[in-house]
């Protein structure tokens, strides 16, 4: 071999050597590739553990910015040492069950907050019979844990409640005798000018406080907590029901009603039953922008709205991605971050954290009727599958398809 093929055989072995050497170098500095083995799984732990979250629209804002914080501050999880990287991803309730039962949900998020405990109990009940187990626990450390609380509560111009009150308490059966006054406001104690009385309730289609809302009707009509499949198909409650709701003045319904009442003032409503959160949230725009204020009152049977964080236990998602959901799920029930619910009108289930406080809605607006304390307790019960899907054929014939 002559002496110009040795020379290029050693250029080449040293480039090679060279080569090998920067990769060895890079995988041992900190932003070189750090693969870890754990339970015979090699783990790349230069990346985040990616974890998404689809959280129901009321509560949506305050946890995509604690999200936001805690994305911000590189929470890491321990097993690993990788960091957790969180994606809030907005979805009504009834939207999201849907999804989930249609199997639609592409990927499966690793997380839930729907509006409501019964909603994962729905899913569970279809995945039950088709797989023969849950998707969502109910004990363990993967259980569905609330995160904050809300209610429906009532939602009423100031000069309409004054007028509806000379009548008796607001309650579904003023609504009712004031939704059926073929004389309207100025045969109920208020002026001509105002028309006919108008229902603002959000859709039952596109926003789950709207199917709470018919279910707390059912729960006045017959005086009682829990309500029957029989109890929503009588037709004497359904044409009770029709009365009320044909008053409504979008008769298809709104899926954010509150913000409508905001900015569009009377034409979206005279009164309502909504989440309370929403109400408080947009008190201020009401008060600003019309001269009549808002005014809460509470129901006698109060609905209530848990959010519940609920981790997907399928194989779609990885324990680590599981795992970093529980120290998420954590971190929206540390003190500070419950703490932060109160600015957007929801009330933290810390019981540590009051409702009352400098930076609290209930505080601000107490003088348009906000409580801190509910002063009734009598609680709606959870309905159960064939209630929701009457209720919702209920509407799309008697009230959407008008």
């Amino acid at each position: 071999m002559n002496r110009t093929r040795w020379v290029f055989f050693a250029i080449v072995g040293l480039a090679l050597a060279l080569v090998v050497a920067a990769v060895v170098v890079f995988d041992l500095l900190p932003f070189g590739k750090q693969d870890t083995t754990i339970a015979g799984e090699v783990i790349d732990t230069s990346q985040p553990v990616r974890v998404t979250v689809v959280a129901a629209q009321s509560v949506e804002p305050w946890v995509r910015e604690a999200a936001d914080q805690f994305n911000g501050e590189e929470h890491i999880l321990e097993d690993t040492g990788q960091t957790i990287q969180v994606t809030i991803i907005p979805m009504d309730g009834l939207a999201a069950k849907s999804r989930f039962e249609r199997e639609e949900m592409d990927p499966v998020p690793t997380a839930w907050i729907p509006d409501s405990r019964y909603l994962t109990e729905l899913v569970n009940a279809t995945f039950k019979e088709r797989l023969g187990r849950d998707v969502f626990l109910t004990d363990g450390e993967y259980r569905g844990r609330p995160i904050a609380i809300t209610l429906l509560a009532w939602g009423i111009y100031e000069s309409r409640a004054q007028a509806l009150e000379q009548a008796g308490a607001i309650n579904w059966q003023l609504i009712h005798d004031a939704a059926m006054n073929a004389d309207g406001w100025d045969a109920l104690g208020g002026s001509e000018e105002w028309g006919f009385f108008k229902l603002a309730i959000s859709s039952p289609r596109k926003n789950a406080s709207g199917l709470g809302a018919m279910v707390a009707m059912a729960g006045e009509y017959y005086d009682k907590t829990s309500v029957s499949v029989d109890d929503v198909d009588s037709n004497d409650f359904q044409d009770w029901m029709a009365d009320i709701m044909s008053s409504m003045s979008d008769l298809s319904g709104g899926a954010y009603t509150v913000q409508d009442l905001a900015l569009f003032g009377y034409t979206t409503g005279d009164a309502g039953q909504l989440l309370e959160s929403d109400l408080l949230v947009n008190m201020e725009g009401i008060q600003t922008r019309w001269a009549d204020p808002l005014r809460i009152v509470y129901p006698q049977y109060v609905t209530w709205f848990d959010f519940p964080f609920t981790v997907w236990i399928g194989p779609e998602t990885s324990a680590d991605q599981k795992n970093s959901a529980l120290v998420f799920e954590e971190f929206l029930l540390s003190e500070p971050i419950q703490q932060r619910a109160l600015a957007y009108g929801l009330r933290p289930v810390s019981p540590t954290v009051p409702v009352e406080g400098p930076d609290s809605l209930f505080t601000r607006w107490q003088s348009q009727g906000a409580q801190a304390v509910i002063p009734r307790t009598t609680a709606m019960r959870p309905p159960d599958r064939q209630v929701l899907q009457d209720l919702l054929r209920f509407f799309d014939l008697r009230v959407a398809g008008r």
